[in-house]
């Protein structure tokens, strides 16, 4: 793998995970220092970063990591109740029912590992899987592309909801509803439990202090 490439995938884990925080400059030397790689993979992956909206210029400060306010978050929201839900709609005619049957099943027990797991880590690869069946089954490539970003950035907003497992729990059975309805092939079911979850989910994200707190991204 490339240097500028790892380098990107590092920065971005670490941005989404919320080791790197809002506003943490992001030196080329010390970057270059810790991934141990020159600066000039630093600079693309600095440059990648700041195209996907992750890290900003600061004045003075070079590039740092972007924050995320409450209008940020609503903005996103908005966006992913049009794509979302018109995923699990097309999913729901086109896709596989037994694919979606199983992920069900899987979801009805996410909950109870959510104790025991302090990173919730099996509970998020559950929901990526499920995100990632529901764009394939949708069979539309641009629709998957726009996803894609907006993903990206919900990764990052999700994790704010780590400290509340009981938020989580409902959100696993949300989420198994969602499924179960794109297994039992009703696109209007579908949509009305997606845009439940996303109403929920973002009800939840904007009672955050990490989130209020934050300073709108400069755009």
């Amino acid at each position: 793998m490339r240097a500028g490439e790892r380098a990107y995938r590092e920065l971005r884990a670490d941005i989404v995970s919320w080791r790197l925080l809002p506003g943490q400059v992001l030196g080329e030397v010390d970057l270059s220092e810790r991934l141990g790689i020159s600066r000039t993979p630093v600079r693309e992956a600095l440059s990648r970063l700041t195209a996907d909206g992750l890290a900003e210029p600061h004045t003075g400060r070079g590039v740092v990591v972007s924050a995320i306010s409450a209008e940020d978050v609503r903005a996103l929201y908005e966006l992913r109740d049009t794509l979302d839900c018109r995923a699990a709609e097309l999913a729901a005619q086109r896709g596989d029912a037994e694919t979606f049957r199983a992920l069900a099943d899987e979801l009805s027990h996410a909950a109870e590992t959510l104790a025991d797991d302090a990173d919730h880590a099996a509970y998020y690869a559950l929901v990526d899987r499920m995100d990632a069946e529901i764009d394939a089954a949708a069979q539309n490539p641009y629709l998957q592309q726009a996803l894609s970003n907006v993903r990206l950035h919900l990764a990052r907003v999700r994790r704010l909801s780590t400290s509340n497992p009981r938020r989580l729990a409902v959100a696993a059975a949300e989420h198994e509803a969602i499924a179960r309805a794109v297994a039992a092939g009703d696109p209007a079911l579908a949509v009305a439990t997606t845009r439940v979850h996303l109403k929920n989910a973002l009800g939840n994200a904007l009672r955050t202090p990490e989130l209020t707190a934050a300073p709108p991204i400069a755009s």
